[in-house]
């Protein structure tokens, strides 16, 4: 198990997704608000829990699927982030593919230094509980946005993006090697 590795395949099958709708719709999601962007990730959550509890699905697309939707809406997140700018412009794919990059790596590090310190103690989690997670830091940023975007003593709005991008990548993973139903 080479943990960086994994991840790297994870957001390559990502980005090649990210990179095609570009293609189909340009860069639209720039018109996205924060909230907008939360409630995207939150309706992928969502029905990834919902699927979990009722052990059956009617629309075609897979739990993986919906992981990497929510991977890209936070990648998408943590660029408009990045962008700060109210001006509704579109990007190349160039462009928009570098700042994806961009994001991956902040995202990369984080994931690679809270290893080392949890001792990958997510290889050991259910699949229910990132879901879980994923969903207590989408309602932390609405809770940050009520506060107009201001923290006492807690991580701001991008770390969140950061923990959800790998909660959902380690889903991913544990998918991949057989330890999550799909």
């Amino acid at each position: 198990m080479n943990t960086e590795k994994q991840f790297d395949a994870v957001i390559e099958h990502c980005k090649n997704i990210f990179v095609k709708k570009t293609i189909d719709y340009g860069t639209a999601w720039r018109v996205l608000r924060t909230i907008s962007v939360v409630d995207q990730i939150f309706i992928k959550a969502l029905r990834i829990r919902n699927i979990q509890n009722l052990q059956q699905q009617k629309i075609d697309d897979d739990v993986q699927s919906e992981f990497a939707g929510i991977i890209n809406y936070a990648l998408i997140g943590l660029i408009q982030f990045q962008i700060n700018n109210a001006i509704v412009e579109d990007l190349s794919v160039k462009a928009a593919s570098k700042l994806y990059d961009a994001a991956v790596v902040a995202t990369k590090e984080t994931m690679l230094n809270k290893n080392h310190d949890y001792g990958e103690a997510w290889r050991e989690m259910s699949q229910e509980s990132f879901v879980d997670l994923i969903l207590m830091k989408l309602l932390r940023i609405r809770q940050i946005l009520n506060n107009d975007g201001r923290t006492l003593i807690s991580e701001g709005i991008d770390a969140n993006y950061i923990d959800i991008i790998n909660y959902s990548v380690f889903a991913l993973i544990l998918i991949e090697e057989g330890k999550h139903k799909v």
